[in-house]
């Protein structure tokens, strides 16, 4: 048996240090990561782990925990991850020597998140190096996927005898972020046979304590080792509360009642809080009360259909549907895009107004800000449109809540144009997720649950449409991703601009048929200058020669064949496809009314 499970299994809890990254990057801002400072500013990281000990410490973390080669190819120190790993070991041990204290050595192992690579293969790659340098046991700490936590204990099997503290990530209500519960969690860690099992980071000790009350049931050694308690910004720093050293004290005794047999801390955490752990340890501490935890009554959801939008019980019975779409403004008059969904209404030739968001990269007044306006001013359904270019995850599930308690229901998820396009020279776009993700995110609420799978309290009822491009350079990719877009969700498309229905027919065979309904993209262009430059400056649209030959034989007459193409669009549209959107011009919308055939 180890020396650390001989510890665990004996006498008083053990001890563990704070967090030593958060201190590292308050101390030191121009890293590019708490893991450079093992090259950087070694010292540092040794005065670091001396504190931690001098409070009373017996087990001490390696400055490993984002070591991974994706976390550190961000950061661009790919090339130093060897050299990362082996100082954060090499470190500890010096702390330990210098101390003169007989400390245990942990190797820290965070989670990768998405990527490319096998992440067992990246698990094991960075345990085996821990354990050549000399770690004793390897807390692998902080995960909110369950599946990426037992996917990085089987790896590090593979390399390593070593005893592992798997430890989760929880929020106030027991579950993580991924929506694992404690319980399942405990569950399933318990079966793996780890060394101990348990919380860290996350919202706080009364969240850490909230999991591990959730978590005991057999005896299996717990591990609390929370945050200090919910971080914020100042500037660019992240700073943290100012929990008392006699709380974090209280903390570490009704942990210890509850089974934890390693009680340390995480961001946040300081020497001070440390030593009020190994005070509580020491004098053997009983918590004041009885720990109270409050289960969350069940919320029954109340169930929105999808028939609330029309567009979808259109497409769903045949009926052709026809959208004009329009820029929102680029400010904040909404004068022109009202008067244009009210003429939609009065006419009764379309029965939609579809809203772009930001096209061309350029900032305009939110596009489910104006189909919010339209639909309470006018009643005039609408279709807004939304890219995940200009917000993160958070952002974009923020934004659809807000919408759908607004009475949005048709989305058009679009990649949206580079911002490179758009008039913010150096601009960056987020994209935390694309398209497919965006569908994915909406199918995910509109089952009840956030993007991490938790629930929410009422499911949505929204009815995503993507973007598709027959005319798109490669058809074959295209079609591709269009049946992930679908597979993701997608209960519509609507096509890129076409000057000619030919591609849609072809491409239409490339799929054996449409797997959703399609509306096809009319834009009735007016002059032969406009017609030309977009052919050959418009990413995604192709005007065939024999359009442009139209055009140029029309001469001054080529207001008029652009609506006789699109009229002609239109028609040729009722047998290819299930619906039209048609493209109003942006400083005069409501000229596109003259275009649209008559209703019925």
């Amino acid at each position: 048996m180890s020396r650390f499970l001989e510890r665990l299994g004996a006498g008083a809890p053990i001890v563990a240090d704070g967090g030593m990254g958060a201190l590292l990057a308050s101390a030191l801002p121009r890293l590019r990561c708490p893991e450079e400072a093992n090259l950087r500013a070694p010292d540092s990281v040794i005065d670091v782990h001396l504190g931690y000990i001098r409070a009373g410490a017996e087990l001490i973390e390696t400055n490993s925990f984002g070591a991974n080669r994706p976390k550190l190819a961000r950061h661009f120190l790919e090339d130093e991850f060897e050299a990362v790993n082996a100082a954060a070991v090499r470190l500890a041990r010096e702390a330990r020597e210098v101390s003169g204290r007989d400390v245990f050595i942990g190797g820290s192992i965070g989670p990768l998140g998405d990527v490319a690579f096998d992440p067992a293969a990246l698990f094991s790659e960075q345990a085996a190096l821990l354990e050549g340098r000399g770690v004793e046991v390897f807390m692998l700490e902080t995960f909110f996927d369950l599946t990426e936590l037992e996917t990085a204990i089987a790896a590090v099997r593979t390399v390593s005898s070593l005893p592992l503290v798997a430890l989760m990530s929880f929020d106030a209500e027991g579950e993580t972020l991924a929506g694992v519960s404690a319980e399942d969690a405990a569950d399933r860690l318990r079966a793996l046979g780890v060394a101990a099992f348990g919380a860290n980071h996350g919202a706080g000790p009364a969240a850490a304590l909230r999991a591990l009350a959730r978590m005991r049931a057999d005896g299996t050694p717990l591990a609390a080792l929370p945050n200090i308690g919910l971080a914020s910004m100042s500037g660019r720093r992240v700073v943290f509360p100012h929990a008392t050293p006699e709380y974090f004290g209280d903390f570490a005794a009704r942990a210890r009642a509850l089974g934890a047999r390693v009680i340390g801390g995480c961001c946040g955490t300081t020497p001070a809080q440390i030593s009020a752990v190994r005070d509580a340890i020491d004098d053997d501490r009983r918590p004041v009360g009885p720990l109270r935890v409050r289960e969350s009554e069940p919320v029954s959801p109340r169930v929105v259909e999808t028939e609330d939008s029309m567009l979808a019980r259109m497409l769903g019975t045949g009926e052709f549907a026809i959208s004009v779409q329009v820029d929102p403004p680029l400010g904040s008059n909404l004068e022109a895009l009202l008067a244009t969904a009210s003429a939609v209404r009065e006419t009764g030739k379309a029965q939609f107004v579809d809203v772009n968001d930001n096209p061309r990269a350029r900032a305009r007044m939110s596009g489910i800000m104006a189909a919010v306006a339209i639909q309470r001013v006018t009643g005039v359904e609408t279709i807004p449109h939304l890219t995940p270019r200009d917000a993160t995850v958070v952002g974009l599930e923020s934004l659809l809540l807000g919408a759908h308690a607004e009475g949005i229901r048709n989305l058009l998820a679009v990649t949206g144009d580079p911002p490179e396009a758009g008039d913010y020279p150096g601009a960056h776009g987020v994209y935390e997720l694309d398209s497919v993700g965006l569908v994915e995110l909406i199918a995910k609420l509109n089952r009840g649950e956030d993007w991490h799978g938790r629930a929410i309290d009422n499911p949505t009822a929204f009815f995503p449409g993507v973007a598709v491009n027959p005319t798109a350079e490669d058809p074959g990719l295209e079609a591709e991703r269009f049946l992930r877009k679908v597979a993701a969700g997608a209960r519509f498309a609507m096509t890129q601009v076409l000057f000619d229905l030919e591609p849609l027919t072809a491409f239409r065979e490339r799929l054996g048929g449409w797997p959703v309904p399609v509306l096809v993209g009319v834009w009735p262009i007016r002059t032969t200058e406009t017609l030309i430059r977009v052919h050959n400056e418009t990413p995604g649209i192709v005007v065939p020669e024999h359009v442009q030959e139209r055009y140029r034989a029309a001469g001054a007459r080529a207001r008029e064949v652009g609506l006789e193409l699109g009229l002609e669009l239109i028609e040729g549209a009722r047998t290819l496809a299930q619906g039209v959107y048609v493209m109003a011009p942006f400083r005069q919308p409501l000229n596109v009314i003259e275009l649209l055939p008559g209703p019925g």
